[in-house]
């Protein structure tokens, strides 16, 4: 299980340095999906099963459809692929960047901190997932309707953004 989570956490690693290196929305789209299905996975490792599909679902479902939106009103006619010299500058640049604050950070605290959920059966009597979703819709309703506005926000500016000089979805008719 801990090779599982490695994989998962360094697939991770090399989907965020997928986004943040590509300037173009068209090739970043892989490695956002990449990101959210890996993060899923460490989720379901560490025993976040109903969250890990609620991440999978309204994360791909809705902000992918925004995003995905938002890049097609950022269209560019050339846009620059994975082999091109200043993407896999911004990689190699990025990738220096997490190796040092990683070493920064190499001690001996991943000694203790890989064992996953299923290895503690024994201990467990009620799914710690279930009870936090119960919490989230009892005592975070308020939260959630917050959550909901920062979102619509989020998608008027990410529109009022991308719009062209004279043209664009938010323009007065």
């Amino acid at each position: 299980m801990t090779y599982i989570m490695s994989l998962f956490l360094f697939g991770m690693v090399l989907g965020v340095v997928a986004v943040a290196s590509n300037p173009s929305p068209y090739f970043a789209a892989l490695g956002l999906v990449a990101v959210a299905g890996l993060g899923c996975g460490v989720l379901v490792g560490y025993g976040g099963h109903f969250l890990a599909i609620v991440l999978f679902l309204i994360y791909l479902g809705g902000m992918l459809v925004v995003f995905a939106y938002s890049s097609a009103l950022a269209a560019e006619p050339y846009p620059e692929s994975w082999g091109s010299g200043p993407v896999v500058a911004h990689v190699i640049a990025y990738s220096v960047g997490v190796a040092l604050v990683s070493g920064v950070f190499w001690g001996g605290w991943y000694e203790t901190s890989w064992v996953p959920v299923d290895e503690l059966e024994e201990l467990a009597t009620l799914r710690g997932d279930l009870g936090g979703v119960a919490l989230m819709y009892a005592d975070g309703g308020g939260m959630l309707v917050i959550g909901a506005w920062v979102l619509l926000l989020t998608l008027l500016v990410v529109l009022e953004l991308t719009r062209g000089l004279c043209r664009g979805s938010l323009r007065a008719v």
